[in-house]
């Protein structure tokens, strides 16, 4: 992720909760790089500053949304109103902090942000989401219901229907199951196609 704050403190501080939670970070203190960073490096999230000299947080995202309207956006400022969080609104900005934020705070609005954009740092959590679509995608195109699923692997409709929305970790005994219920390889469930 890229963290846009002309605080030399306050960009450290970001980079050290963000670091120690497993993410990889690169910190900009000159607003007016961003676009050239953002060209040259593939980025998941921006965390940007509002208020900076030269140019404000806003026409920073003005600037990014011209080169990628689908970056994940938190702006963070030590200085909230409804006009700066309506205009960070409008220009799609996911999430809005107020400084100084709270390591946890700060955390927490990374994560959601990230999960809502499909991003995960758990592959575990992933690979539970990508079973669950392949299961109902395979039941979708069978035009079963979860009942005929569950009658056909001799699991319960609770058990298949946590499954599909990937939570539950199904056994190697209810995957096999389940894929030959839906007439698939077993590892067309992980979604190896």
């Amino acid at each position: 992720m890229l963290v846009v704050d002309d605080e030399p403190d306050t960009a450290d501080f970001l980079r050290r909760v963000l670091s120690k939670d497993g993410y990889q970070v690169t910190v900009l203190t000159d607003p007016t790089r961003t676009v050239d960073t953002l060209r040259e490096t593939d980025f998941h999230l921006l965390l940007l500053d509002l208020l900076m000299p030269r140019l404000s947080g806003v026409e920073v995202l003005e600037l990014v949304r011209r080169e990628d309207s689908d970056l994940a956006v938190i702006v963070a400022t030590a200085f909230p109103s409804v006009d700066t969080a309506v205009a960070s609104l409008k220009l799609a900005a996911s999430d809005y902090v107020s400084k100084p934020v709270e390591p946890a705070v700060l955390l927490e609005a990374v994560r959601a942000t990230l999960a809502r954009k499909g991003i995960t740092k758990d592959p575990e959590a992933e690979l539970h989401r990508t079973i669950g679509r392949t299961v109902r995608e395979g039941r979708a195109r069978q035009h079963l219901t979860l009942r005929q699923l569950a009658r056909r692997t001799g699991l319960s409709v609770s058990l298949l229907s946590q499954i599909e929305r990937a939570e539950s970790s199904p056994s190697i005994s209810s995957l096999h199951r389940i894929a030959s219920a839906l007439k698939v390889p077993v590892g067309d469930l992980f979604g190896e196609r």
